[in-house]
């Protein structure tokens, strides 16, 4: 199986055969997610969307302790390889096969600059094909039609969007993303971690129940099992 934790905004851990794996982790910043200790956390592999600092937080000092591998585009990965941590650089449209499964690095409609406003390289999401299960986490995107061409490779069983709107897409693009890749299956995040991106979560699920889609948002330290 591969179980997968929300830990707060674009922040999600998944385990598959004893390997751990966090995404985009900001978590000590996030006021929603004190009760994480990410000195707890594991992780044998860091994955990075993009560079911004809700996402990218808390990579440094979790890396420091685990000695994972960060997995980003070549930009995000060398800048903390050249920092001495352990890196895997990648870019659009290409894949690698790590112990967990196959990564892709697919296309995103978004920005990336490091906090001190250095480039970021272009931000993407991962599809994940696992053993018995596949996944795609969009990272922050808008809409688009990219989108469409990943079920012409991968059947997936989870869709993980963005829903907040403003810097995203909102709850009805994430519902026409979810027609482009396939998925019925979606799990929301990057909401109401601050103001920009509140959402009405009944309304959210409503929304997407009405579609006959299932839309799933997890209580901070949640898990789900695919």
């Amino acid at each position: 199986t591969m179980k997968i934790t929300f830990y707060g905004h674009a922040c999600i851990g998944i385990e598959v055969n004893d390997v751990h794996i966090l995404v985009d982790p900001f978590i000590s910043g996030n006021p929603k997610a004190s009760h994480i200790d990410i000195n707890t956390l594991k992780a044998d592999y860091i994955l990075l969307t993009h560079a911004h600092q809700d996402h990218i937080l808390d990579v440094e000092a979790i890396a420091k302790r685990t000695e994972a591998v960060i997995v980003s585009n070549y930009e995000i990965a060398s800048h903390y390889g050249n920092k001495g941590f352990n890196y895997h650089p990648m870019n659009h449209g290409g894949s690698w096969d790590f112990e967990f499964g196959t990564v892709k690095y697919v296309i995103a409609l978004h920005t990336s600059s490091f906090p001190d406003g250095s480039y970021g390289g272009q931000p993407g999401g991962f599809v994940i094909e696992g053993e018995h299960k596949n996944i795609y986490i969009a990272g922050d995107t808008a809409l688009t039609m990219d989108m469409k061409l990943i079920p012409m490779r991968t059947k997936l069983d989870l869709a993980i969007l963005p829903i907040g709107d403003n810097f995203t897409m909102d709850v009805e693009d994430a519902i026409i993303a979810s027609d482009f890749v396939q998925c019925d299956k979606v799990l929301g995040y990057h909401f109401d971690t601050f103001g920009y991106i509140e959402i009405n979560h009944e309304e959210a699920k409503r929304k997407f129940f009405d579609k006959g889609k299932d839309l799933m948002l997890l209580e901070i330290g949640a898990s789900i099992e695919l």
